[in-house]
């Protein structure tokens, strides 16, 4: 069983990784649904118990699937959805009370179940004050229906603002040796007010599995396809990068997964690391991160390897640039 670690000031221990499914519903390609399902099982038995989802994966789909889930496996675990996020090209975001109620009641009914242990705000509408948006999940938790409030994707200027009307438990940013951007005030700024940081893509969307991806072989849907950093002048430096990493992992003894997963956690003791997969052979090597002490001598040799900066490309293109909050 991997160990665990408190999710947000006063909440429940969890594993230190968390299970994603964002692409149980073929982000990343297909799927199908037992195969998901039976991984979510085999997690929760290595102690990967604290699950979260979306009202926008798979239009709802993930919850659904969920629901199916949680009938047998409930009690086991701690459950994150989130809402905000509308899908709209005109209007992408939406954090006002009337839609954030409704997009809450909708996915409660989806999952079948009358509580959420976590909600999140999916992405914050800039033009919508965070202050009011805290006031909605304050009033919803307070009427039981979710349990602590949680932040996605958004600038530390932010959660001082948002800390300032109410507790904020968790934060979720991507974070991994491929993203490097919340160590510039945003780790700070959670364990300032006691937020887990919820790091999610830890393992670069697949960049450190024991191969690394070929772009050519994405398949239709695959999110990967429309990412800078996977097109071809940047992916042939990313990937000379990747093999150099993937030597050093193997020297250490472990996978390049287990090791990008250690090195993450290894980073602050509030970092929950969020990956997502559909191989139960990769869930073990993520479960194994989750129990290696990385030593300082060895911290020092991946920052060697894959020193702050080194991907080329930015995270996201087109309109899926705008919805993370920027800062530096």
């Amino acid at each position: 069983m991997i160990h665990k670690r408190q999710l947000g000031q006063g909440g429940p221990m969890v594993g230190a990784v968390a299970l994603g499914t964002m692409n149980f519903l073929g982000t990343y390609g297909r799927t199908d649904p037992d195969t998901s399902l039976r991984c979510m099982a085999e997690c929760v038995d290595m102690g990967i118990d604290h699950i979260d989802t979306s009202d926008v994966y798979g239009a709802g789909g993930a919850e659904e699937l969920l629901a199916r889930f949680l009938k047998t496996h409930g009690d086991r675990v701690t459950l994150a959805t989130k809402g905000g996020i509308t899908r709209n090209p005109d209007h992408p975001f939406d954090n006002t009370d009337a839609y954030l109620t409704r997009s809450l009641e909708a996915s409660l009914k989806r999952m079948q179940v009358e509580r959420v242990d976590l909600y999140y705000l999916h992405r914050r509408q800039a033009d919508h004050p965070i202050e009011e948006t805290m006031q909605t999940l304050l009033r919803l938790r307070d009427q039981g229906k979710i349990g602590a409030i949680g932040l996605s994707e958004i600038a530390p200027s932010t959660l001082e603002r948002a800390a300032a009307i109410g507790p904020v438990a968790a934060v979720q940013s991507e974070y991994s040796l491929w993203t490097r951007q919340p160590e510039l005030g945003l780790n700070d700024a959670c364990a300032r007010h006691g937020a887990a940081m919820v790091a999610f893509s830890p393992v670069g969307r697949g960049v450190f599995a024991d191969t690394p991806p070929v772009p050519a072989d994405f398949v239709t849907g695959d999110l990967r396809a429309t990412m800078p950093r996977f097109q071809p002048d940047n992916w042939a430096h990313n990937l000379t990068r990747l093999q150099a990493f993937g030597d050093l992992a193997r020297k250490m003894g472990e996978s390049p997964a287990s090791l990008a997963i250690a090195w993450v956690l290894a980073r602050a003791p509030h970092i929950i690391a969020l990956p997502g997969s559909r191989d139960i052979a990769h869930w073990r090597q993520l479960a194994r991160g989750a129990d290696l002490t990385l030593t300082d001598d060895q911290m020092a040799q991946i920052e060697t390897v894959l020193p702050a900066g080194w991907a080329h490309g930015p995270r996201y293109g087109g309109a899926m640039a705008n919805g993370p909050e920027g800062y530096c």
